[in-house]
Protein backbone atom coordinates (compact mmCIF):
# COMPACT_ATOMS: atom_id res chain seq x y z
CA UNK A 1 0.00 0.00 0.00
CA UNK A 2 1.15 3.55 -0.74
CA UNK A 3 1.43 5.92 2.22
CA UNK A 4 -0.35 9.17 1.38
CA UNK A 5 2.12 11.18 3.46
CA UNK A 6 5.03 9.96 1.30
CA UNK A 7 3.26 11.35 -1.75
CA UNK A 8 2.44 14.63 0.00
CA UNK A 9 6.11 15.03 0.88
CA UNK A 10 6.94 14.96 -2.82
CA UNK A 11 4.09 17.13 -4.07
CA UNK A 12 4.62 19.89 -1.50
CA UNK A 13 7.85 20.66 -3.35
CA UNK A 14 6.24 20.89 -6.80
CA UNK A 15 5.79 24.66 -6.83
CA UNK A 16 7.64 27.41 -8.70
CA UNK A 17 9.50 28.46 -5.55
CA UNK A 18 10.43 25.01 -4.24
CA UNK A 19 10.86 22.74 -7.25
CA UNK A 20 14.16 20.96 -7.85
CA UNK A 21 13.17 19.43 -11.21
CA UNK A 22 16.28 19.23 -13.35
CA UNK A 23 14.96 18.29 -16.78
CA UNK A 24 11.90 17.51 -18.88
CA UNK A 25 11.76 15.48 -22.08
CA UNK A 26 8.86 14.43 -24.21
CA UNK A 27 7.63 12.77 -27.33
CA UNK A 28 4.55 13.76 -29.34
CA UNK A 29 2.90 10.64 -30.71
CA UNK A 30 0.43 10.33 -33.57
CA UNK A 31 -2.69 8.16 -33.53
CA UNK A 32 -0.68 5.21 -34.87
CA UNK A 33 1.85 5.36 -32.04
CA UNK A 34 4.62 6.85 -34.16
CA UNK A 35 6.83 9.68 -32.94
CA UNK A 36 5.72 13.00 -34.43
CA UNK A 37 8.28 15.18 -32.63
CA UNK A 38 10.40 15.33 -29.50
CA UNK A 39 11.93 17.85 -27.11
CA UNK A 40 14.45 17.69 -24.28
CA UNK A 41 15.35 20.70 -22.13
CA UNK A 42 16.66 21.93 -18.80
CA UNK A 43 13.63 22.56 -16.59
CA UNK A 44 15.09 25.81 -15.26
CA UNK A 45 15.19 27.26 -18.78
CA UNK A 46 11.41 27.10 -19.13
CA UNK A 47 9.40 30.29 -18.70
CA UNK A 48 7.50 30.63 -15.40
CA UNK A 49 4.25 29.86 -17.26
CA UNK A 50 5.71 26.71 -18.83
CA UNK A 51 7.19 25.61 -15.49
CA UNK A 52 3.85 26.02 -13.76
CA UNK A 53 1.97 24.15 -16.49
CA UNK A 54 4.41 21.24 -16.50
CA UNK A 55 4.63 21.06 -12.71
CA UNK A 56 0.85 20.66 -12.65
CA UNK A 57 1.15 17.69 -15.01
CA UNK A 58 3.97 16.09 -12.99
CA UNK A 59 2.20 16.71 -9.68
CA UNK A 60 -0.99 15.03 -10.90
CA UNK A 61 0.72 11.63 -10.70
CA UNK A 62 1.80 11.47 -7.01
CA UNK A 63 -1.08 13.72 -5.90
CA UNK A 64 -3.71 11.33 -7.28
CA UNK A 65 -6.04 9.42 -4.98
CA UNK A 66 -3.72 7.06 -3.14
CA UNK A 67 -4.38 3.33 -3.62
CA UNK A 68 -7.17 4.16 -6.07
CA UNK A 69 -5.82 6.24 -8.98
CA UNK A 70 -2.24 5.68 -7.77
CA UNK A 71 -1.34 2.10 -6.95
CA UNK A 72 1.79 0.15 -6.18
CA UNK A 73 3.21 -2.44 -8.58
CA UNK A 74 6.22 -4.75 -8.50
CA UNK A 75 8.62 -5.60 -11.27
CA UNK A 76 7.91 -9.17 -12.30
CA UNK A 77 10.45 -11.94 -11.86
CA UNK A 78 12.79 -11.88 -14.82
CA UNK A 79 11.85 -8.27 -15.69
CA UNK A 80 14.77 -6.54 -13.95
CA UNK A 81 17.81 -7.74 -15.89
CA UNK A 82 19.46 -6.80 -19.19
CA UNK A 83 16.97 -5.71 -21.83
CA UNK A 84 14.19 -5.08 -19.31
CA UNK A 85 12.15 -1.90 -18.99
CA UNK A 86 13.50 -1.47 -15.46
CA UNK A 87 17.04 -1.42 -16.86
CA UNK A 88 16.01 1.17 -19.46
CA UNK A 89 14.38 3.38 -16.82
CA UNK A 90 17.47 3.10 -14.61
CA UNK A 91 19.63 4.21 -17.55
CA UNK A 92 17.29 7.13 -18.30
CA UNK A 93 17.40 8.17 -14.64
CA UNK A 94 21.18 7.84 -14.41
CA UNK A 95 21.74 10.13 -17.42
CA UNK A 96 19.16 12.63 -16.18
CA UNK A 97 17.16 12.34 -19.46
CA UNK A 98 20.14 13.64 -21.46
CA UNK A 99 20.45 10.63 -23.78
CA UNK A 100 18.02 11.22 -26.66
CA UNK A 101 18.49 7.68 -28.01
CA UNK A 102 17.28 6.19 -24.72
CA UNK A 103 14.34 8.58 -24.61
CA UNK A 104 13.23 7.72 -28.16
CA UNK A 105 13.54 4.00 -27.37
CA UNK A 106 11.15 4.52 -24.46
CA UNK A 107 8.67 6.52 -26.59
CA UNK A 108 8.69 3.82 -29.28
CA UNK A 109 8.09 1.02 -26.78
CA UNK A 110 5.24 2.99 -25.24
CA UNK A 111 3.77 3.65 -28.69
CA UNK A 112 3.49 -0.09 -29.35
CA UNK A 113 1.46 -0.63 -26.17
CA UNK A 114 -0.61 2.57 -25.92
CA UNK A 115 -4.25 1.37 -26.05
CA UNK A 116 -6.08 4.18 -27.83
CA UNK A 117 -5.96 5.59 -31.35
CA UNK A 118 -5.38 9.23 -30.45
CA UNK A 119 -2.53 11.76 -30.61
CA UNK A 120 -0.85 12.09 -27.23
CA UNK A 121 2.29 13.27 -25.47
CA UNK A 122 4.68 11.24 -23.35
CA UNK A 123 6.29 13.59 -20.80
CA UNK A 124 9.17 12.49 -18.58
CA UNK A 125 10.44 14.55 -15.64
CA UNK A 126 13.69 14.06 -13.73
CA UNK A 127 14.17 15.24 -10.16
CA UNK A 128 16.53 14.82 -7.21
CA UNK A 129 15.08 15.20 -3.74
CA UNK A 130 17.52 15.65 -0.86
CA UNK A 131 15.44 13.77 1.73
CA UNK A 132 15.89 15.41 5.15
CA UNK A 133 16.20 13.45 8.36
CA UNK A 134 13.15 13.81 10.58
CA UNK A 135 12.82 13.20 14.30
CA UNK A 136 10.11 10.94 15.74
CA UNK A 137 7.83 13.97 16.09
CA UNK A 138 8.34 14.55 12.33
CA UNK A 139 10.22 17.79 12.90
CA UNK A 140 12.94 18.33 10.30
CA UNK A 141 16.46 17.92 11.70
CA UNK A 142 18.15 19.54 8.72
CA UNK A 143 20.79 17.11 7.48
CA UNK A 144 20.15 14.87 4.48
CA UNK A 145 19.17 11.23 4.86
CA UNK A 146 19.51 10.29 1.19
CA UNK A 147 19.07 11.69 -2.29
CA UNK A 148 15.96 10.25 -3.93
CA UNK A 149 16.52 10.51 -7.68
CA UNK A 150 13.40 9.69 -9.65
CA UNK A 151 11.34 9.93 -12.82
CA UNK A 152 7.73 10.92 -13.31
CA UNK A 153 6.16 9.88 -16.60
CA UNK A 154 2.80 11.22 -17.79
CA UNK A 155 0.80 10.07 -20.82
CA UNK A 156 -1.40 13.00 -21.85
CA UNK A 157 -3.91 13.13 -24.72
CA UNK A 158 -3.37 16.33 -26.68
CA UNK A 159 -5.71 19.22 -25.90
CA UNK A 160 -4.50 21.12 -28.99
CA UNK A 161 -1.59 21.03 -31.42
CA UNK A 162 1.41 19.94 -29.33
CA UNK A 163 -0.53 20.92 -26.19
CA UNK A 164 -0.69 18.12 -23.57
CA UNK A 165 -3.91 17.86 -21.58
CA UNK A 166 -4.35 16.26 -18.18
CA UNK A 167 -2.53 12.94 -17.64
CA UNK A 168 -4.53 9.84 -18.41
CA UNK A 169 -1.87 7.39 -17.27
CA UNK A 170 1.58 7.66 -15.75
CA UNK A 171 4.03 6.37 -13.19
CA UNK A 172 6.58 7.31 -10.54
CA UNK A 173 9.87 5.38 -10.69
CA UNK A 174 11.28 4.20 -8.41
CA UNK A 175 8.43 4.03 -5.90
CA UNK A 176 8.80 6.36 -2.91
CA UNK A 177 8.12 4.32 0.22
CA UNK A 178 8.92 5.11 3.85
CA UNK A 179 10.70 8.26 2.61
CA UNK A 180 13.10 6.24 0.46
CA UNK A 181 13.36 4.94 -3.09
CA UNK A 182 12.35 1.33 -3.74
CA UNK A 183 13.95 0.21 -7.00
CA UNK A 184 11.88 -2.96 -7.23
CA UNK A 185 8.56 -1.12 -7.23
CA UNK A 186 6.80 1.54 -9.25
CA UNK A 187 3.74 3.67 -8.49
CA UNK A 188 1.25 3.48 -11.38
CA UNK A 189 -1.30 6.20 -12.14
CA UNK A 190 -4.59 5.87 -13.96
CA UNK A 191 -7.08 8.73 -14.07
CA UNK A 192 -9.91 6.17 -14.24
CA UNK A 193 -9.17 3.45 -11.63
CA UNK A 194 -9.71 -0.16 -12.65
CA UNK A 195 -10.67 0.67 -16.23
CA UNK A 196 -10.39 -2.15 -18.77
CA UNK A 197 -7.38 -0.64 -20.55
CA UNK A 198 -5.15 -0.18 -17.48
CA UNK A 199 -3.24 -3.41 -18.09
CA UNK A 200 -1.20 -1.93 -20.94
CA UNK A 201 0.97 0.04 -18.50
CA UNK A 202 1.72 -3.06 -16.42
CA UNK A 203 2.68 -4.88 -19.63
CA UNK A 204 4.86 -1.98 -20.82
CA UNK A 205 6.82 -1.87 -17.56
CA UNK A 206 6.93 -5.61 -16.95
CA UNK A 207 5.10 -5.21 -13.63
CA UNK A 208 2.43 -6.98 -11.62
CA UNK A 209 0.34 -6.06 -8.58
Amino acid sequence: MIDREDMMELTRRMTLSRTSMTRIAGGYMDADGEIDGTFNTNFLKLSPREKEKNLAIAKAIPYARTNEQLREAFFSEGQTGPGSMRQLLMAIKDCGLKNDALMEMFYELAGVRYPEKEPYAVLVFHDRYDVPVKAKDKERLGESEEVYEYLICAFCPLAGEYEPGSPKWGFLFPAFSKRSGDWNRVNLFSAVPESADNKWLLELLGCCR
